[in-house]
């Protein structure tokens, strides 16, 4: 990674609606993110925290019922503004996603190597030959054993980390800037897991590629990213370079996910720590902090604004008013309640 190559993706504000009955329900709020070429960007946090929202922001995949608020900027294109025409091109050609199951993304009806071929057809012109012929090059390239026979096979055909290959050479297949993975990893077992992750970041050293990559897992962040971003309740509370968000987590939040982690192995009457509470609902989030009603260090000026995002250092930052003072020495107990 150059850093001092500008930002290939940013997003600065950035909010997502749902209508929900007479209302609408903020997943995304206040979302501010860059990414560099050839740089991992890990969006890490429990289910529910926005990160696939966000992701899906970015490729402009949410229904119409969805409003989308703030800017993004990929590669020098307004992402909101794009006409259907130029977001058909944008999507494949400039940006592209690996989703969490494979097995959903593909059609079952139609072979493997057929929707590869597609693909390449529709973006840029290619011949159904070349559109094969490129299909085979990239099975080789992501390691699918016979791959000139599994172009021929249906998705129901493949074992689940052979279909997430398939996935990511379907994702490659019109060359993008820019990888959006949506938890590529968690359906599998830990040694195809750690597979699809060395060929990850073989491919992006190969390709350039800028990568967004989604997880709840602090294990996969650690092994993939050159920054992590911690999402809560539909905002970023953390960001920094992955060694200073996990050697120095400054929110209690990013403190409470690596303290929930298992080290080793657990004596028989040892027990995880776990977070107490519950995320909020987002149809009446608490006001303040979202983490408020959890945290133990809770104050009454987390009740009473949302926290700026403080710099803890130059290239890492968190939104807490404890940022720059010592948790206060008689913590007021956190509170559990509905909106915990």
């Amino acid at each position: 990674m150059n850093s001092t190559l500008p930002p290939i993706v940013e997003a600065r504000d950035l909010t997502v609606d749902f209508a929900a009955g007479r209302g609408m329900i903020r997943a995304v709020r206040g979302v501010d993110l860059s990414l560099k070429p050839a740089e991992t960007l890990a969006l890490l946090g429990e289910s529910g925290s926005g990160k696939s929202v966000t992701l899906r922001a970015l490729m402009r995949l949410h229904p119409k019922s969805a409003k989308i608020g703030g800017t993004i900027q990929v590669d020098d294109a307004d992402v909101l503004a794009l006409a259907p025409s130029a977001l058909r091109a944008y999507r494949g050609k400039t940006v592209s996603m690996i989703f969490q199951d494979p097995s959903l993304a593909f059609d079952p009806v139609y072979r493997i190597g057929d929707q590869i071929a597609e693909t390449v057809m529709r973006h840029e012109g290619a011949s159904r030959a070349e559109g094969r012929k490129r299909a085979l090059e990239l099975f080789e390239r992501v390691r699918i054993p016979s791959p000139e026979r599994r172009l021929d096979n249906f998705p129901h055909e493949m074992s689940g980390g052979m279909r997430q290959r398939a996935m990511i050479a379907l994702a490659l297949a019109c060359r993008p800037k820019v990888l959006l993975a949506d938890e590529p990893t968690t359906a599998l077992d830990a040694t195809v897991q750690i597979q699809v992750l060395l060929l990850l970041r073989e491919l992006q050293r190969e390709f350039g590629l800028a990568i967004v990559f989604v997880t709840h897992d602090i294990g996969v962040a650690v092994e993939i990213a050159d920054r992590i971003a911690v999402m809560y309740a539909g905002c970023i509370v953390e960001s920094g370079t992955c060694r200073d968000v996990i050697r120095n987590p400054s929110h209690p939040y990013t403190r409470g996910l690596l303290s929930s982690r298992a080290h080793g192995t657990l004596g028989k009457d040892e027990r995880l720590k776990a977070i107490p509470g519950s995320p909020p609902d987002l149809s009446a989030p608490p006001p303040g902090c979202a983490f408020g009603p959890r945290c133990e260090h809770f104050i009454d000026s987390c009740a009473a604004d949302i926290p700026p995002n403080v710099p803890v250092d130059s290239l890492h930052s968190a939104r807490c008013f404890r940022i720059g003072s010592s948790p206060p020495p008689h913590p007021r107990r956190a509170r559990h309640g509905s909106n915990a």
